[in-house]
């Protein structure tokens, strides 16, 4: 199915098909203004219903959990996946509070550490490569960190072509620019502006582009593009971690140095890094993680699916 177009005419898009979504986005529309403890609330309550309603996708996170973390038994492992399922729930909140939240609202639930690390990798004059990754609060903390610097976002299109309109907007709107996560000219081309790019490598995208290298000591299908996008740029790569706080405190961002000796002459041994980098970080919030994709789908010839 071709990508949709966000500049699409909209009187297509109010067929009757599309009344179910639009009545969701319009109760996104709604919690996003509600106080930030009820958005919180109703997430987890979100979260509690999904746990027990998407069995496709807790099974799926059950998987990976059983995979990534084998010396946890299995009482500490269902409290894990509990616990991910109500971050999730709040990450469908705040995937509405980052699209249509006021900015003074959600300027004070930010807490941003090392901004310094990303301004003196841009003073190279090369943009930067911000590299982050999966976490639920993904939406919320690129949000967040684009009060206060502007970059531009790489992403994935949606198929429903009321959603990618919709998404892409908000998006364009808070991000400065959105780009398809096909378009490497464009990405290249922001960074050639001299723009921080928000890219997260840490999905399974199949065969093409992938290299196995492991994640949580388990060979994954992983897309070397970090590598191949520094080397070509010049451009550092500065690594960006959102997490939620506890007690509905907000958000700590940490922007960390960039990575020095990268791209390094072997594409293998920087893709491994990036996914110890990645693993490092989801080994300390691990509940916050997005465990409900199938991030070993793709297996070496010979292996079956865990799933």
């Amino acid at each position: 199915m071709p990508a949709a177009n966000p500049r699409a005419p909209l009187l297509p898009l109010l067929a009757p098909r599309f009344w179910p979504l639009w009545s969701g986005l319009g109760l996104g529309w709604l919690v996003a203004q509600l106080p930030y403890r009820w958005q919180m609330r109703l997430g987890r309550g979100l979260g509690a219903l999904l746990f027990h309603t998407a069995r496709r996708r807790r099974h799926i996170a059950r998987t990976n959990l059983r995979l990534c973390f084998p010396e946890l038994d299995e009482a500490a492992r269902e409290r894990l996946l509990r616990s991910n399922f109500a971050a999730l729930g709040m990450g469908v909140v705040e995937t509405a509070m980052s699209w249509w939240t006021p900015d003074a609202r959600l300027r004070p639930l930010a807490r941003i550490e090392g901004l310094e690390h990303l301004r003196a990798a841009l003073a190279q004059g090369r943009g930067v490569i911000l590299l982050s990754a999966h976490f639920m609060t993904l939406e919320i903390g690129g949000r967040l960190l684009a009060l206060e610097a502007p970059f531009h976002v790489l992403y994935r299109e949606h198929k429903n072509p009321l959603f990618e309109r919709v998404m892409r907007r908000a998006r364009e709107r808070h991000f400065e620019k959105a780009i398809p996560r096909d378009d490497m000219r464009g990405f290249l081309r922001s960074l050639k502006a001299n723009m921080p790019v928000w890219y997260a490598p840490d999905q399974n995208y199949g065969r093409e582009h992938s290299i196995f290298v492991t994640f949580f000591g388990i060979p994954a299908a992983t897309i070397s593009a970090t590598h191949r996008l520094a080397r070509i740029s010049g451009a550092p790569v500065v690594p960006f971690f959102p997490e939620r706080l506890a007690d509905d405190a907000g958000y700590r961002l940490r922007l960390l140095p960039a990575l020095a000796d990268f791209p390094s002459g072997d594409e293998a041994a920087d893709t491994q890094r990036i996914n110890d980098l990645i693993e490092a970080e989801i080994r300390r919030i691990p509940e916050q993680y997005l465990w409900v994709h199938r991030r070993f789908k793709t297996r070496p010839e010979g292996e079956k699916t865990p799933y």
